[in-house]
């Protein structure tokens, strides 16, 4: 009876290790970046990755094929396993190297502020939002600042409001949208009615209008 007990005791002990380490590796697990993924941390990834010299597309803040090619070459490059995916051990090792000081994260906050300071946090989302369409859809460049930059696009980049600094709203919009948040259904243009003159703008179908801006494909 007392070695049944012991037993019973060593795998109770046991179970409560294995129970205590696993949320621990869950959570590790999903902080891992890789393929599919569309975030802010993303985006960080690649701005981290272009500064290094390995990253040298458009900043997107989607985890597609050439950035799982440019972590794992960092990785190679670095001693780690190149799988890739950018896990605790990649990321801690990126940050080795210092962070970033201008982001395309600091640009889309500014294009949002400048673009729909006087909108509900939703319109303001919805402005980032058009500019990540615009970035995955193939017919604008495939970049956050260039797209942001674009000659003829954006009236707050030509009057020269894209100067201002965004507030904390706008941030917090920004990151709403690089997370996949998108009040616009996938629209690629918006525009004030009050105030368009180009014809083209208003011939194009509506998806959706929120606050001032109506937003088209």
């Amino acid at each position: 009876m007392k070695k049944l007990s012991i037993l019973i005791l060593s795998c109770a002990c046991m179970l409560g290790t294995v129970l205590s380490v696993a949320p621990g590796q869950a959570q590790a697990q999903s902080s891992a970046l890789k393929k599919g993924i569309q975030s802010e941390r993303v985006l960080e990834l690649q701005q981290q990755l272009h500064s290094l010299g390995y990253f040298k597309a458009g900043f997107t803040g989607y985890y597609g094929s050439l950035t799982s090619k440019a972590v794992a070459r960092f990785q190679r490059d670095n001693g780690l396993t190149p799988d890739g995916v950018a896990g605790a051990a990649t990321q801690a090792k990126l940050e080795s190297f210092g962070e970033v000081r201008v982001t395309a994260l600091d640009q889309l906050a500014r294009i949002i502020y400048s673009e729909a300071r006087g909108e509900s946090f939703e319109g303001q989302v919805a402005v980032g939002a058009v500019v990540l369409n615009r970035v995955q859809s193939g017919e604008f460049p495939s970049s956050i600042p260039d797209v942001i930059l674009q000659p003829g696009q954006f009236t707050a980049v030509q009057d020269g409001q894209y100067r201002l600094k965004p507030n904390k709203t706008a941030y917090r919009a920004a990151r709403q949208a690089l997370n996949g948040a998108d009040p616009t259904n996938g629209s690629l243009f918006y525009y004030n009615p009050a105030i368009a003159t180009a014809k083209w703008s208003k011939s194009r179908p509506a998806v959706i209008s929120l606050g001032r801006h109506t937003f088209t494909n």
